[in-house]
């Protein structure tokens, strides 16, 4: 799971300020695995309003207000990520449609999102704002009610106990060897990442790989040993015990 709060400029800002803010998030999104779970939420001072031409994939038509500027490359940004507007989908009274609230109660906005990845929408199944939440601000509590099923990571016995047997190393030959090997493995996938455009699971698999490879090349396996569930003194009491009951 990844989650990333942030706070963007308002849009009283100039471009400039902005579009570096947007291309900062996108570089973070970037770093998110897309089978991931992401969940994106913050002060984005975006309004997305209620029509939802051109972005269906990625809002629904239960915003408030209209659209403006921050709400255009909001919008823009989550549909090229693939990003669902939760407080868009769920038809609620606008009570609980506005983030922020001016001091003379005239305005009303929905600036502050939460959103995940489309890829996990129907984990989300409620959001709304909760006004009663005291905080001594003119913004309201942002609340998501998700509901997630986690798949059992089921591993065979033989995965599970897997250990290599690194007494082995304790040999200056053997230790070298290892060195030198494990070494040209790296430069080699080093030398491989540098020509392709890759993620950062992308590089700790070839990490994790050649290191496995490595080891058991040159160390092999500790055979496990299950401890015995009884003790040979108690087997001998057993033996003990059993020899004064028999009848003589």
């Amino acid at each position: 799971m990844n989650i990333i709060q942030c706070y963007a400029p308002t849009n009283d800002n100039n471009d400039e300020i902005e579009d570096q803010f947007y291309e900062r998030l996108q570089s973070i999104i970037e770093k998110c695995p897309r089978k991931d779970l992401t969940i994106l939420m913050g002060d984005l001072n975006a309004k997305v309003g209620i029509d939802n031409t051109e972005y269906e994939d990625i809002m629904g038509r239960h915003g408030l207000g209209e659209r403006n500027e921050n709400g255009e490359r909001f919008a823009n940004l989550w549909a090229f990520n693939k990003l669902v507007i939760g407080g868009t989908i769920f038809p609620h009274n606008r009570i609980h449609k506005a983030t922020w609230i001016s001091p003379n109660h005239t305005t009303e906005n929905q600036i502050d999102h939460i959103c995940i990845n489309r890829n996990f929408r129907k984990t989300m199944k409620d959001v709304r704002t909760k006004s009663e939440a005291d905080m001594a601000s003119d913004y309201h509590l942002v609340v998501a009610n998700l509901k997630l099923k986690l798949k059992k990571n089921w591993t065979t016995g033989q995965t599970a106990l897997q250990r290599f047997n690194t007494d082995f190393l304790r040999h200056t030959n053997k230790l070298n060897e290892f060195k030198i090997t494990l070494n040209n493995r790296f430069q080699a996938l080093q030398d491989l990442l540098k020509e392709e455009e890759t993620t950062m699971e992308d590089n700790w698999k070839g990490i994790k790989e050649a290191l496995i490879s490595t080891c058991q090349e040159f160390l092999g396996l500790n055979k496990h040993h299950h401890k015995k569930w009884i003790s040979k003194e108690t087997l001998d009491k057993i033996k003990e015990r059993k020899n004064k009951e028999a009848p003589s």
